[in-house]
């Protein structure tokens, strides 16, 4: 009896495991076919391009994410960079001889726009000193992460 409650459970277990790999690939199926739709509907060559002047969320993280975008061009990413500065631009004091976790995403910042391709040595200089000069205890850390960053690059 036992047996047979097993081989039950495994067929029934095999059975909705093809059921929902059907239902994962008929989904990615149609996502791929929306973005080709997406892709060929003719662009508007008279269209003005977006300024960069336009409200730029203020948030930490959406702009972690606008400067880790490869595809970010550099008006972008200096306007990321300052807006950083001037609402987040202070760090939480130093826990001992230990940086607080609150500086772990500035440490990705420093790392990742020294790898950006869009970003030039001005912004990564402005940055640091800018960071450095509100946050003066941080200042050996954050040297340690450019040149993390910048050792990292690939010439």
């Amino acid at each position: 009896m036992d047996i047979e409650l097993i081989i039950k459970s495994v067929m029934g277990l095999v059975g909705l495991l093809a059921l929902l790999l059907f239902l994962l690939f008929l989904t990615s199926n149609n996502s791929s076919k929306k973005k080709d739709l997406n892709n060929k509907k003719p662009k508007n060559q008279n269209q003005k391009p977006k300024s960069t002047q336009q409200s730029m969320p203020s948030d930490l993280e959406s702009l972690r994410a606008i400067v880790k975008d490869k595809s970010s061009t550099t008006p972008q990413l200096r306007q990321a960079l300052e807006l950083i500065i001037k609402y987040h631009g202070t760090i939480h004091t130093k826990l001992g001889l230990r940086a607080h976790p609150d500086f772990d995403p500035y440490m990705d910042i420093l790392f990742t726009i020294c790898r950006h391709p869009n970003a030039d040595k001005n912004m990564i200089v402005t940055f640091d000193r800018e960071l450095g000069r509100l946050n003066p205890e941080y200042k050996q850390d954050i040297n340690e992460a450019i040149t993390k960053g910048l050792n990292s690059r690939r010439v």
